[in-house]
């Protein structure tokens, strides 16, 4: 019987490395056009106006397709600088921010600065220039200090991409990847911190894999800044590499409850320790989460 030749040894391996060049060339091209988009930091970009304007059709979004319920509203102090720690799902949508901030502006009323961090990648993204009108910055420490002292609510999510990408089925864990910052900062700042705990983002794609693998196959932190290239089943692309252009939620249960604020130097102490913040507080959300979990029939359903 005669067949095809079988490629040699070299030419599979160089057939493969075109393949790995070629998905590394598509990821940072898309990386630095969007980075383009970035515009600088501007807390006025936050515009009151446009929030009544929008809130009523923000809120049936919320209320109808997320089906959300937000608990615990008035355990945020009613005014001054405070930051809001909470755990983060959905891909780069970030659907439980957005249930969030229609929440808190339709309770504190759109006036009350309100500032939502996130990653750049989410500004840049075609169609989601408004969320700048929401107040959604560009998540550093810088902007986070202008921010508190602006005497705004702050709403960090230190998880970041690992956490919001992790896959589907660890949905009810809490995965902050042991970092500090956000503790240190409330320090620094001597605002109170108010854990937000939020379940359901992870439902609304089919989360597989965070990707850090393929990410440093491709080399993409140096050449592009990002450490995860998340796969995920999404629509409506299906295979979805990336999340790099969206992608439409399904239209998961969104429930997210707010946690009694905590003066840290009141209760660790003038020296506090981080590690033993960090312990408390995560450890706190995470058992809230479970019981949140717990409330769930099915996934989406809720």
């Amino acid at each position: 019987m005669s067949g095809g030749a079988r490629p040699s040894a070299p030419a599979r391996v160089a057939s493969n490395g075109a393949g790995v060049r070629s998905m590394r060339d598509v990821a940072v091209a898309l990386v630095k056009r969007v980075s383009a988009r970035l515009p600088p930091t501007d807390l006025d970009e936050r515009d009151p106006a446009y929030i009544r304007e929008t809130l009523s059709r923000w809120w049936l979004v919320s209320s109808f397709y997320f089906r959300a319920q937000v608990r615990g509203l008035e355990r945020i102090p009613s005014q001054g600088p405070v930051m809001l720690v909470g755990n983060h799902s959905g891909g780069y949508l970030i659907p439980d921010t957005i249930v969030l901030s229609v929440a808190f502006s339709a309770y504190f009323g759109a006036e009350r600065r309100f500032h939502q961090l996130a990653h750049s990648w989410v500004l840049a993204l075609p169609g989601l220039g408004w969320l700048r009108k929401y107040g959604v910055l560009r998540a550093s420490r810088e902007n986070m200090r202008q921010a508190l002292s602006a005497g705004a609510a702050v709403l960090v999510y230190p998880g970041g991409v690992n956490e919001v990408h992790r896959p589907s089925w660890e949905s009810a864990k809490i995965d902050f990847a042991g970092r500090t910052g956000w503790i240190e900062m409330a320090l620094e700042t001597n605002v109170p911190l108010v854990p937000v705990v939020a379940i359901g983002g992870q439902e609304t794609a089919l989360f597989l894999t965070r990707g850090e693998r393929l990410a440093r196959t491709l080399r993409l932190k140096r050449l592009a800044g990002l450490e995860v290239l998340p796969i995920s089943i999404a629509l409506p692309w299906g295979l979805n590499i990336g999340d790099m252009v969206g992608h439409i939620p399904l239209p998961a249960k969104i429930t997210i409850q707010v946690l009694e604020p905590i003066d840290l130097r009141e209760r660790y102490g003038r020296d506090p320790n981080l590690r033993e913040i960090y312990d408390d507080v995560t450890g706190m959300m995470q058992r809230t989460l479970h019981d949140l979990a717990d409330e769930r029939r099915l996934p989406v359903v809720g």
